[in-house]
């Protein structure tokens, strides 16, 4: 009888053990696949906002200089709003929002949207969304080159009730099937410029932090 409680407690330790190592490999595991997740992303996004502003043009980290501002008059879905700022010497050359364009067809839609001191777009970026293939995908770089139609844009160039796609009226056109997702995107592009220049000073006052 003792030796069978014995056998008992040993198996029930052995199993414990296993558990125990189960779970922390387990845990292990997660830990490094959300490092290996978060590395990723960050380098996506540098990547994407070294095309919108290129190296030569800036000598600072632009993942490290960032802001994290507010504005729900104007981005009413989003509390705070990522800012990179690019910097030669304490000059700012151009202010890179990460934004959400809330009414996509599948959903929402994050944009990278790079702007010049002087207020002109240097360039917009499709970085994640759920549109559909063949259709409202078209705002990919790899797929269709119109969001380039935004490259030199400004808040002038239209005028903001310009700022639509043709089919209602503005300058941008929509795709063939797919109106929603260009006009989304055009809305939060506009939007980020009004943005940009209701807290142009601010941005351009502040001292960059980090220099390569």
């Amino acid at each position: 009888m003792a030796s069978n409680k014995k056998l008992i407690l040993n198996a029930g330790l052995v199993l414990g053990l296993f558990s125990f190592i189960g779970i922390g490999l387990v845990s292990f595991t997660y830990a490094l696949t959300q490092q290996q997740i978060a590395e990723n992303e960050r380098l996506f996004v540098l990547k994407n906002l070294r095309e919108l502003v290129p190296e030569n043009l800036h000598d600072n980290d632009l993942l490290a200089d960032s802001l994290q501002l507010s504005d729900t008059s104007i981005f009413k879905n989003e509390r705070t709003v990522t800012l990179y700022r690019a910097f030669k010497g304490e000059q700012l050359v151009a202010v890179i929002a990460q934004v959400t364009a809330p009414d996509g067809y599948n959903g929402s839609i994050k944009l990278l949207i790079a702007i010049q001191e002087n207020g002109q777009l240097m360039g917009v970026r499709a970085v994640s969304h759920h549109e559909t293939p063949g259709l409202g995908d078209a705002i990919d770089t790899n797929k269709s080159d119109w969001v380039f139609a935004f490259n030199g844009r400004s808040l002038s160039d239209p005028a903001p009730a310009y700022w639509r796609v043709k089919r209602d009226g503005g300058v941008f056109d929509q795709f063939t099937g797919a109106t929603i997702t260009p006009r989304a995107v055009v809305k939060t592009v506009l939007k980020t410029l009004q943005y940009y220049q209701k807290h142009e000073q601010t941005l351009s006052q502040t001292a960059a932090v980090s220099h390569e």
